[in-house]
């Protein structure tokens, strides 16, 4: 799919065009059905562990990749199966490793919460919390120190952003100027707890402040509005300019992780939200300017469930790990004796 914004059409109602709207139909698309999928095999106990969804989210992923470029970098936490997805990876890799089996991005190693893909220059999918957020600057570091033009992204939930090692990444990240994005992606609940009880500060961009960061609240559930910032940030960090944190305000419409009932919020909280779904905004928005008809609507939609199927196929036909997996991937002091001495 083409990664691009698409010219705006002379008879275009948005300032995005035809290509780029297909785009974020697609992409949203996948990564809802994709999760739906997962949701179902969970239950009938062929995902183990734990299994975090990205449902109602995808405007966040789908309004950046009309920005983000091959060779540019991801990293996020725990909830992270869609955006090696929105990175290109082929979801029969993600379904695997969900599954754990030999042939999935992590070996089957990983399961949902640590997807990875050097080929995509995705870092992963970490179940610490905040975990990501100073490597997310590293990586920045390593790209500038190498002299490229590669912008990393940097996505952590609203409860990481307590977390210390936010603070000390911000201040080197602004101090040595690194192409970093930072994305909190704000769906209200650090797990069950909303952020105004675990939060003096509720608008989190304005934790960037205090560091001199370029911080800005963004509607999380519009792919516009999406780009938009993304591509301010990625404009900013190709002049050299440094860093900048985006809160996504957004929303999962299920629980927390396969687990949680999501009791400590109402059914009319949920349905406000989706009245705002992502995706039915971009396909009213290509319906009133007729850029896809009924037909290729459906198509597209199933282009997507063939995929989906045919990621559930291969994970369900592909091997468990062997046994001399096990210590494989390691890392030991006989493998990197230098870093005890």
């Amino acid at each position: 799919m083409e990664k691009t914004l698409a010219k705006k059409s002379s008879k275009s109602t948005s300032k995005y065009g035809k290509e780029t709207y297909l785009m974020w139909y697609e992409s949203m698309q996948l990564m809802r059905k994709f999760e739906e999928k997962s949701s179902q095999l969970y239950i009938q106990q062929k995902i183990k562990g734990f299994c975090h969804l990205y449902i109602g989210q995808e405007a966040i992923l789908a309004g950046a990749m009309a920005v983000i470029k091959k060779d540019d970098n991801l990293i996020s936490a725990y909830r992270d199966h869609a955006h090696p997805l929105a990175k290109g990876m082929h979801p029969k890799y993600v379904m695997a490793e969900l599954m754990a089996k030999a042939t999935g991005c992590s070996k089957g190693k990983g399961g949902s919460m640590h997807m990875f893909s050097r080929e995509h220059r995705f870092f992963g999918g970490h179940g610490i919390v905040g975990g990501q957020i100073p490597l997310g600057a590293g990586i920045a570091f390593a790209e500038k120190f190498n002299g490229t033009k590669n912008i990393t992204f940097c996505y952590m939930g609203d409860g990481a952003v307590r977390q210390g090692a936010l603070h000390e990444a911000f201040n080197m990240a602004m101090l040595w100027k690194l192409p970093v994005i930072f994305v909190i992606e704000n769906n209200n609940y650090a797990m069950g707890t909303s952020v105004e009880r675990t939060s003096n500060v509720h608008d989190l961009y304005k934790i960037g402040s205090g560091y001199d960061m370029p911080s800005f609240p963004v509607d999380g559930m519009s792919c516009e509005a999406v780009a938009d910032a993304t591509f301010e940030a990625y404009e900013r960090a190709l002049r050299g300019d440094g860093p900048t944190l985006l809160e996504m305000k957004t929303y999962r419409y299920k629980g927390h992780s396969m687990s949680d009932p999501a009791n400590y919020r109402t059914k009319e909280e949920v349905e406000e939200y989706k009245a705002k779904d992502p995706i039915e905004q971009v396909l009213a928005t290509i319906q009133k300017n007729k850029w896809a008809t009924e037909k290729e609507i459906a198509a597209i939609d199933d282009k997507v469930k063939g995929l989906v199927d045919e990621s559930v196929q291969f994970a369900e036909e592909s091997p468990f790990p062997d046994i001399s997996e096990l210590y494989k991937d390691v890392y030991t002091q006989d493998d990197y004796p230098y870093i005890m001495d």
